[in-house]
């Protein structure tokens, strides 16, 4: 297996009109690969997975794998609501040369118990046998994957990680101190340097898409020591991540700014609203010359 830790762009999908943009999605994949980045998280929440069929899904897997070539890592986010089709785009993403490891929201919308949950990571990892990285993102799944549950999951020897979506930074430090050889991805962008300081072994974010050098340079800076520069980047970022949020779709600005850098993404799927026209000009005044061009 390829290197699993560090940085990893969560791949925003390109659409020209109602198709996937291939050559766009080729574009930034090798432009991140020039910057640095260990590898990209594909068609997560970030990539519009629950707004693509299943066919795209894996057209898009098979593209990123194309053009990666086995050079960084690649962690497929195969989530669904249903056992069925997430095994389904499991089975496919096994398939897949140069695929290290599947990913997974917990199943939502209809509360399900822990218990349910439980038996529906254990049935990907004993059915795929391969490795499997549960994604805790409680503001959107409705369940939190807490120490106690990932504690109970690591039973299953396929299951190597977490992507950890959540402020909870002590929960964060409570799994690494427990089980020092799980594998923790940051997940909330803004506070990159916070995860760092509690044990995460990298990150995995939408921002970096467009500013992986911002992040791969706080992730050296801590491992020096140099924290005022790192909170320094840290502030940057930020700053840029909160004039995105302005916008009235973060997701349709996050698109927005790869156009402005030279990678058109078109807009995302409805019911997502596209930016309005005074939107786009402040972000091509304000965000775009804090970006590192792609041209």
């Amino acid at each position: 297996m390829k290197k699993m830790t560090g940085i990893f762009p969560a791949l925003l999908t390109p659409f020209s009109g109602t198709k996937i943009n291939e050559k766009a999605l080729r574009a930034i994949v090798e432009w991140n690969i020039k910057q640095g980045v260990s590898g990209f998280y594909v068609c997560g929440s970030t990539g519009e997975a629950f707004l693509l069929k299943p066919e795209e899904r894996k057209q898009i897997l098979e593209i990123v794998a194309d053009q990666v070539g086995r050079r960084v890592s690649i962690i497929a986010h195969i989530g669904a609501i249903g056992t069925d089709l997430t095994l389904d785009l499991g089975r496919h993403a096994v398939s897949v040369a140069g695929v290290d490891a599947v990913s997974s929201i917990p199943p939502f919308y209809y509360q399900f118990s822990v218990d349910e949950v439980v038996r529906y990571y254990l049935d990907i990892a004993q059915t795929l046998s391969f490795p499997v990285i549960p994604y805790n993102f409680p503001k959107l799944s409705g369940i939190t994957l807490t120490p106690d549950i990932v504690k109970a999951l690591r039973k299953e020897p396929h299951i190597i990680g977490v992507k950890f979506t959540s402020n909870d930074f002590y929960g964060v430090e409570r799994m690494k101190a427990g089980d020092s050889d799980l594998l923790i991805y940051n997940g909330l962008d803004e506070m990159y340097l916070a995860g760092l300081s509690m044990g995460v072994d990298g990150a995995i974010g939408s921002t970096f898409n467009f500013m992986a050098d911002k992040y791969l340079s706080i992730t050296s800076l801590f491992a020096s020591g140099d924290m005022k520069e790192a909170r320094r980047l840290q502030t940057e970022a930020n700053s840029i991540i909160e004039m995105l949020l302005e916008t009235r779709c973060f997701m349709a600005a996050q698109k927005y700014v790869l156009d402005l850098i030279g990678c058109p993404f078109g807009e995302p799927r409805a019911p997502f609203f596209p930016l309005t026209e005074a939107e786009k000009e402040m972000l091509a005044k304000r965000v775009a010359p804090l970006l590192t061009s792609m041209t």
